[in-house]
């Protein structure tokens, strides 16, 4: 049997369908109405990554992002969990590419 990660709930109310509740995926809304996060943390095994976060959008458009991000910084990563992981410190090459997509944004944390 497959695990199910949803929460138990609860509702008093008589009309409420736990299968109707559950998250529908968003559009992506244009670049220029969009800010994303930059942030650099430390990864398994003492490595640094970069971690861009805060994309409002479909899931196979967020991986399109992260796949040209890698691309563009030359390193492997990922996209797990709605951010985009990039190995190695890439913040600068990142936010040059993503401003060039017309996206804000705003290094944080440092």
């Amino acid at each position: 049997m497959a695990k199910n990660n949803r929460p138990i709930v609860y509702s008093t109310n008589p009309n409420f369908n736990f299968e109707s509740e559950e998250t529908t995926e968003r559009e992506t809304i244009p670049a220029k109405d969009q800010t994303l996060y930059l942030s650099l943390e430390r990864i398994k095994g003492g490595k640094v990554a970069t971690i861009i976060e805060n994309f409002i959008g479909k899931t196979e458009d967020l991986e399109t992002l992260g796949k040209q991000l890698k691309t563009k910084c030359g390193v492997g990563g990922s996209v797990k969990d709605g951010i985009i992981i990039i190995q190695g410190d890439n913040r600068d090459k990142a936010m040059l590419y993503l401003q060039s997509l017309a996206y804000k944004v705003k290094k944080k944390g440092g």
